[in-house]
């Protein structure tokens, strides 16, 4: 889809002192779930209606 938002590394990176710690569950992949978030915010979706990607 044309109209996903992914954040740059350089702008993960800047976010990463902000991320919760693992405590013993492994993460899942920042940048696809902010993006996600990012994503459903401009559009003002449900996270049902989000595409898969």
């Amino acid at each position: 889809m044309s109209n996903l938002f992914w954040l740059t590394e350089a702008q993960i990176e800047r976010l990463c002192p902000f991320f919760p710690k693992s405590h013993g569950r492994p993460r899942m992949d920042d940048l696809r779930i902010l993006s996600g978030i990012i994503f459903i915010n401009r559009n003002g979706l449900r996270w049902c209606d989000a595409p898969r990607e």
